[in-house]
C-alpha cells in the first residue's frame, strides 16, 4: 500500500512541475543531507536537487538515490554490478522529514541561477524523471546520487559552469574518504576494504571527491557560473543533535586477535603432541578460500570496477578451498603448497604498510592464524 501512495504522490508532483513554466519566484537549490549511522549506506549521507516555485505550487525533490528490490533478479544484479537506480520526484517536505526524523543534518544550498538557467534546469530534470529516462547504473564511486549533482549542472550549462578545486589541499584516495564516513561501522568498513582493490588507493581528484555529498556542497561552495558564485545563499534547514555513537568491543580487530591467539595456542599444542588439528584447519582455509574465490569473481566476473586487482587474494587465496580438504591425505607437494603459502603470508607481514593497496589492519591477525597453521601442516 506505501508503494502505491508512493507512486500516486511522485505522478501528483510529476503532473504540478509539467503543468507550468517556473515563475520568476522560483529557485532551484541542492540538498545535502547528514551521514545517518542506521546501516552501512545512510554514513554517506545524501545528496537530491530541490525546486521551490510557490507560485505554481512546486515544492519537489529530484532524488537520484532511489532503487527497488523487487525488480527482475535484483540481489544477481547488484552482486554484478549492474545495479539500477533512478531519479524520482518526490515531495520535498515529505523527503526533508525522513532526514530530520533520523538526526540528519540537512543544508540548502540555492542556486545563483537567471530565469532562463533556471528553466533550462528544470527542463532537463524533468526530462530525466520520465519513465524512459529516469533509469541509470549505479557505481559506487563514480555515478551516484551525489555525482549526479555536479554532472547535470554541468550537463546544463556547459563551460559556464566552473568548480575550483583549489580548496582541497590534502587530497585522499577514495578509500581514505570512504574510511571519515565508517567510524562507527567498523564491520561495513572492513567489508568494503575487504571487496574493493587497488582502483580504491587511486588518489582522488577535487572533482571525484565530489562521490560523497559533503563534497558536492564543497565543491559547489567553490564552484562559479559565467564567472558569478554558483551559490546565492546557504540555509541550515536542520541542525542535527549531538549523539554519542560506540563501536562496543564486537569490533573485527578484537574478535580475529582473540582468534588468531586461539590459532596460536593450539598450534603450540599440536608441535608437542607432533599432531594436526586437522578439523580446525579444515574450517580455517576452507572459509578464506571460499572468501578468496568471492574476492576474485568480483575481479574478474562483475562489472565492480573498484573490485579489480584485489590484493586481498595474497592472503585469502582462492586454491585454499581445494586444499583444505587433502590436509587428511598429506602428499609431497602439498608440504610445499604450505610452504609456499607461509612464505607468501610472511613476507605479506612484512611489507603490509608498504602495500599499493591499504589492506585493513584487522587482517592482520587473520594471516598470522594462517601462517601459524600453514607451519603446522609443513611440519607434520
Amino acid at each position: 500500500m506505501k508503494k502505491v501512495l508512493g507512486c500516486l504522490l511522485a505522478l501528483m508532483v510529476a503532473a504540478a512541475t509539467n503543468a507550468q513554466k517556473l515563475s520568476d519566484r522560483a529557485e532551484i537549490s541542492v540538498i545535502t543531507c547528514g551521514p545517518g549511522q542506521e546501516a552501512v549506506f545512510t554514513a554517506f549521507g545524501h545528496s537530491a536537487f530541490r525546486v521551490y516555485d510557490p507560485v505554481n505550487g512546486i515544492n519537489a525533490a529530484f532524488n537520484y538515490g532511489v532503487f527497488d528490490f523487487d525488480q527482475p533478479n535484483f540481489y544477481l544484479n547488484f552482486a554484478r554490478g549492474h545495479n539500477r537506480y533512478r531519479l524520482a520526484v518526490q515531495d520535498f517536505e515529505r523527503f526533508e522529514y525522513v532526514y530530520q526524523y533520523y538526526n540528519r543534518y540537512v543544508h540548502e544550498q540555492v542556486l545563483n541561477l537567471t530565469s532562463e538557467q533556471k528553466q533550462a534546469l528544470f527542463d532537463y530534470l524533468m526530462w530525466n524523471a520520465q519513465p524512459e529516462n529516469q533509469f541509470y547504473f549505479y557505481d559506487y564511486f563514480y555515478d551516484n546520487c551525489a555525482t549526479k549533482i555536479p554532472e547535470i549542472v554541468q550537463k546544463v550549462f556547459n563551460d559556464a559552469v566552473v568548480f575550483d578545486g583549489s580548496y582541497i589541499t590534502n587530497p585522499l584516495s577514495i578509500r581514505a574518504l570512504t574510511d571519515l564516513y565508517l567510524k562507527y561501522q567498523p564491520w561495513g568498513d572492513l567489508g568494503i576494504d575487504l571487496c574493493l582493490g587497488l582502483p580504491m588507493d587511486k588518489l582522488a581528484t577535487p572533482y571525484e571527491h565530489m562521490f560523497l555529498p559533503d563534497y558536492v556542497e564543497a565543491g559547489f561552495d567553490h564552484a562559479t557560473i559565467n564567472a558569478q558564485p554558483l551559490v546565492k545563499e546557504k540555509v541550515i534547514r536542520y541542525k542535527a543533535r549531538p549523539e554519542a555513537h560506540s563501536n562496543g568491543i564486537f569490533q573485527p580487530l578484537y574478535v580475529f586477535s582473540l582468534f588468531a591467539i586461539l590459532a596460536l595456542v593450539l598450534t603450540v599444542y599440536d608441535l608437542k603432541r607432533k599432531k594436526t588439528s586437522n578439523w580446525f584447519d579444515v574450517l580455517l582455509f576452507g572459509i578464506t578460500g571460499l572468501i578468496g574465490l568471492l574476492l576474485f569473481l568480483l575481479w574478474v566476473a562483475t562489472d565492480h570496477r573498484a573490485a579489480a586487482n584485489n590484493l586481498n587474494v595474497l592472503w585469502a587465496i582462492p586454491t585454499h578451498v581445494v586444499i583444505a580438504f587433502l590436509v587428511f591425505k598429506p602428499r609431497a607437494w602439498v608440504k610445499k603448497y604450505f610452504l609456499i603459502v607461509l612464505i607468501i603470508n610472511s613476507l605479506l607481514l612484512i611489507s603490509w604498510a608498504w602495500l599499493p593497496q591499504t589492506l585493513h589492519f584487522s587482517l592482520v591477525p587473520i594471516v598470522v592464524a594462517l601462517s601459524a597453521r600453514a607451519y603446522v601442516q609443513y611440519k607434520r
